[in-house]
């Protein structure tokens, strides 16, 4: 049994089992993929893949239990580069951070250029995605940290960290007759108009659904797209009202628009950053943790990731008196 084939086979499944799309990844062959696959295969006696003619139509039971391990021991690998890295090059490495569109362009912006400026010899690198595609990356190995809202609870070897709670403002045109109401109004005010907001399964979009069907209503979503700045757009167009994360509202560029608080209509969310479970984080990561949420210092950090499971984690964090955004 050797690294590659396990690394061949973790690959064939994170491409969906394409093995021309694989070997073009790994700069390596179609045909040379295959013989290793088979060879791994007949080492241990079972299938990780089953197969129709040459092409692979799903994992097996069997196979699947090898690929977690696989995973587990490609990452271990990793984890022994990075103490290496940690001792012969401190200040240097790669840090890849998955994240959504909202914290890219409105929580970490100061963050990563103060991380930049004390370490310039890191290579940082951001990939923007779905909730669900972030914490798959993180998942997978492909990013050091996932930071969301929504579907990191849905990967159990991700250890998640609360950072800090946020909620939502609802904006409108300076002409808008909900205006006229105040600070004051009600869910059953919103949804008297349409609505412009997140795409479902984005930044906190479960919770305004929550909202609404606590008081029986169906909102009139209109439009939705994953980039507030979008839904900006949109509502200046007249589409209908947004709702948005407060932390979105730039006062200098959208002053054409009025945001109306309405942290008492929704549930605050928490954005949350995962990393793999065991993994080993370089001192700069600790860094760059801490910077993104000051309560977790690389001793709080530590402490969870011994922790045995998620449900330890959030009872550790309980307590903690997280900011709000």
């Amino acid at each position: 049994m050797k690294l590659q084939q396990l690394r061949y086979i973790v690959e064939v499944l994170n491409h969906n089992l394409n093995v021309s799309s694989t070997a073009e990844s790994l700069y390596t062959s179609q045909p040379g993929i295959s013989k290793q696959v088979r060879m791994l295969e007949d080492e241990l006696g079972i299938q990780v893949f089953g197969r129709s003619g040459k092409h692979l139509t799903h994992v097996t039971p069997a196979g699947r239990d090898v690929i977690d391990i696989a995973r587990q021991i490609l990452a271990k690998v990793e984890s022994i580069k990075a103490v290496a890295k940690e001792h012969t090059l401190p200040d240097q490495g790669k840090l890849n951070i998955a994240t959504t569109h909202t914290q890219a362009r409105y929580a970490l912006p100061a963050v990563i250029s103060g991380f930049m400026q004390k370490y310039p010899k890191v290579s940082l690198h951001m990939h923007q995605g779905t909730p669900q595609q972030i914490s798959e990356a993180a998942s997978r190995g492909d990013a050091d940290f996932a930071i969301a809202t929504e579907a990191l609870h849905l990967y159990n070897d991700l250890v998640m960290l609360p950072c800090y709670h946020w909620n939502r403002s609802v904006i409108v045109r300076h002409d808008h007759p909900l205006l006229q109401l105040g600070h004051k109004i009600s869910v059953e005010d919103v949804a008297q108009h349409p609505i412009v907001t997140y795409v479902f399964g984005f930044t906190g979009r479960s919770e305004l659904d929550r909202a609404f069907a606590a008081k029986g209503l169906e909102p009139k979503i209109v439009f939705t797209a994953t980039d507030a700045d979008v839904i900006k757009t949109y509502v200046r167009l007249g589409l209908g009202v947004g709702v948005i994360a407060s932390m979105a509202m730039d006062k200098q560029l959208d002053k054409d628009l009025v945001a109306i608080d309405a942290s008492h209509l929704f549930d605050a969310s928490t954005t949350k950053i995962g990393f793999r479970k065991g993994a080993f984080l370089r001192t700069y990561m600790y860094d760059f943790i801490e910077r993104f949420a000051p309560h977790l210092t690389k001793d709080v950090v530590e402490k969870a990731n011994m922790l045995r499971n998620q449900e330890e984690i959030d009872r550790m964090f309980a307590s903690f008196d997280l900011p709000i955004r």
